[in-house]
């Protein structure tokens, strides 16, 4: 989840990425992997270096799941975690590492981002993986083609989540007298209430990510799907400088005052736990926030409650965290990355690791029977957003622009948040700079 660090191309990849030192396993040894793909090229036992930033409560429980499957496998998870929500502090490093030849054995990296990296020829395809284990049937195909360049897989993905949410705690609603929101108009009226009951309306972590996260579900809400494709997809001038998105930045920053003073800085689990001690009534965020409250027993529709952001209930912003395998220079170590690609997308650890994270399974054939109601109405909202095409990229957490224009944006929408000063006319003429600047930069 989260916005990252431009990536900006380098020309000399080749040499530059670090030898995975051992293989995986020969045999998928473990009861739960033994039907899964591509396991029998696997030989012998190793190590596996793997950037993420699933560093929270329940990030770092999802991690251990996939930790304990490598392990079941006879092979050792080396941790390259790098603490911060949005993952611009690891895509830092990474371009760090890569730059000095010492690049990890696979990067936590999505979206757009995956075809800057593919394009300079730092990842391998591993279309025989995907053929073996039958990925484009299982994947809904506006999944499978992020997860391509140039028609060939280079990255696998491990879940899905959404990101027009809105969580509650049902107990500082009751307190205020106020009623869960569907309309704007309600949503303003039940934050009223929750001010004047002496309860923060609004939990809000006032980093880049998270405002830009909060703006691309007003902008949905406010505008609808074809208004947000037109204008966070394509980045049409028009839409960017439109009465549409004057409407949208005004709702947008009309959330603020709802906010309280110490939000600047404050980091996504920070804010849930506001909400979780009921210390705040609402947060605007993606369904990893489901996992800090799974973590600590919380029960959804008792003890919170998950709705779409006001005027959504229609869409699916999705963001899906994927893993890029970057090229190697042995056999050996070619047939590991095999493995660990495999693993990821094996059913049984689709299922545990959403379990985990608080997301939904990327493969559609996966059993909800274990999930709770919001991930089961997730994972409807999910199939029935894809034959309705609202289905959307996340703007916010690199789905949907390449990660220039994202962080220009991004720059443009927490100026606005943070002003006293910028109207939305002045916003509107920073969001059509950015999307100038992109497309320049994409014609070079």
């Amino acid at each position: 989840m989260g916005a990252r660090a431009p990536f900006h191309p380098r020309p000399a990849f080749s040499g530059l990425f670090a030898t995975l030192r051992a293989t995986l396993c020969a045999t998928l040894c473990a009861p739960l992997f033994a039907a899964s793909p591509a396991a029998s090229v696997a030989s012998g036992g190793g190590e596996v270096e793997v950037l993420h930033w699933w560093t929270s409560g329940s990030e770092a429980k999802a991690v251990l799941s996939l930790k304990a499957t490598l392990r079941a496998k006879g092979d050792v998870w080396k941790d390259f975690a790098v603490a911060g929500g949005g993952g611009d502090s690891a895509m830092t490093l990474l371009k760090s590492r890569v730059a000095s030849g010492n690049a990890p054995a696979a990067a936590q990296i999505k979206g757009a981002a995956l075809q800057d990296w593919a394009g300079e020829g730092a990842l391998a395809s591993i279309d025989d993986v995907a053929k073996a284990g039958h990925w484009d049937a299982v994947l809904p195909k506006a999944i499978a083609d992020q997860m391509k360049y140039r028609g060939s897989y280079v990255a696998v993905p491990v879940n899905v989540h959404r990101v027009n949410w809105l969580w509650i705690n049902p107990a500082a609603f009751k307190r205020a007298g106020a009623h869960v929101p569907t309309s704007w108009d309600e949503f303003f009226a039940a934050a009223e209430a929750l001010r004047k009951a002496g309860i923060v309306p609004v939990a809000h972590g006032g980093q880049g990510w998270q405002d830009l996260t909060l703006f691309e579900s007003v902008a949905l809400g406010v505008g609808g799907p074809a208004f947000y494709r037109q204008a966070l997809v394509q980045l049409d001038p028009a839409a960017l400088a439109g009465p549409t998105m004057e409407q949208v930045l005004r709702t947008f920053k009309r959330i603020k005052p709802y906010t309280d003073k110490d939000a600047p800085g404050r980091d996504w689990n920070l804010a849930t736990a506001m909400v979780i001690h009921g210390e705040a009534a609402m947060q605007f965020m993606g369904d990893w926030a489901k996992g800090e409250y799974l973590a600590v027993g919380a029960r959804p529709g008792q003890d919170f409650v998950c709705t779409p952001v006001p005027g959504t209930a229609h869409s699916f912003i999705y963001s899906v965290d994927s893993f890029a395998m970057f090229r190697l220079r042995s056999a050996a170590d070619t047939r590991a990355q095999k493995d660990l690609a495999a693993a990821i997308m094996a059913p049984e650890f689709q299922q545990a690791f959403s379990l985990d994270k608080g997301s939904i399974p990327v493969r559609t054939d996966v059993s909800m029977d274990r999930f709770d109601a919001c991930a089961k109405d997730s994972n409807a909202d999910f199939r029935a957003a894809a034959k309705r095409n609202t289905l959307l990229p996340s703007l916010a957490h690199g789905m949907a622009v390449a990660p220039g224009a994202e962080a220009a944006i991004r720059d443009a929408i927490s100026d606005y948040w943070n002003s006293e000063r910028m109207t939305p006319q002045d916003a509107m003429q920073g969001l059509v700079a950015a999307a100038r600047h992109a497309a320049a930069s994409a014609g070079h």
